[in-house]
């Protein structure tokens, strides 16, 4: 027997109250829920799950950027085998005093990284600011001093290409002239001196970048104690980067100098 219109009518109303009373209750959870902590996302139920997933986030991020210089050292790794006398000639016409320079900016700036999040920890606002500036001022300078060694290879022609050529001034310099063959084989290093790094200073740049948004931030009070993760994720980033760095410095200068006779 079906029932009256007016009937099903009236059914149908309460169960759309019920549901409009369940997304109300729900709502209003959800806006208690999130009252004490604003910083904390609708998908999280605790600032530690928040940032945990981030931090989760982070490391796979850094295992991709890994794998990706990874295949770099091992292309160079391949090639210097292949190459060898061409790699130490290269090698050795690299500036080492740049590069120890830069190494030493390096690790002082995983210094003033390390200190900006442990002010963070503490709510410490203006030092937060203060070690993040100074994190930039070390970057900056570590890419200046990248520059002037690209400037240097622009000028002794070591840039692979059209104008590349290894004995360009190796001769008004003093410097014993290299094989023709050798000297044409180590593009093959200066091409990977530069990718590699290239993309290193890439990072750097991105970084800084990051940098100046996370120094703005932090000098509006963007980062109180519960709710830094944003500063200690960048923090592992610029770690990585600066840990890049100290195999390249080795692979790139110091290694080959040690088969020079």
């Amino acid at each position: 027997m079906r029932r009256p219109s007016s009937l099903r009518k009236l059914t149908i109303t309460k169960a759309r109250l019920r549901r409009s009373k369940l997304s109300d209750s729900q709502t209003t959870t959800l806006q208690a829920h999130h009252h004490h902590d604003p910083s904390l996302l609708v998908q999280f139920d605790t600032a530690f799950q928040q940032k945990d997933a981030s931090q989760f986030g982070m490391w796979v991020f850094l295992i991709t950027e890994i794998m990706f210089f990874g295949g770099l050292f091992g292309a160079y790794l391949i090639y210097r085998n292949l190459y060898n006398p061409a790699f130490v000639a290269a090698s050795t016409s690299i500036a080492i005093k740049w590069g120890a320079i830069n190494t030493a900016v390096l690790i002082c700036s995983s210094l003033t990284m390390a200190m900006g999040v442990h002010s963070a920890a503490l709510g410490a606002r203006k030092l937060l600011v203060f070690w993040l500036g100074a994190t930039l001022v070390l970057g900056s300078v570590f890419l200046g001093i990248k520059g002037i060694e690209y400037y240097d290879k622009y000028t002794e022609h070591h840039i692979p290409g059209a104008n590349f050529d290894f004995n360009y001034d190796r001769a008004e310099k003093g410097e014993k002239l290299v094989p023709a063959d050798v000297a044409t084989q180590t593009s093959i290093f200066f091409a990977l001196y530069f990718a590699m790094t290239g993309m290193h200073a890439l990072h750097m740049i991105i970084g800084a970048g990051i940098l100046v948004f996370l120094i703005w931030r932090a000098y509006h009070g963007a980062y109180p104690p519960h709710h830094y993760t944003m500063v200690e994720n960048f923090g592992l980033y610029w770690h990585f980067v600066d840990i890049i760095w100290i195999f390249l410095f080795p692979l790139l200068y110091l290694v080959s100098r040690s088969q020079v006779h």
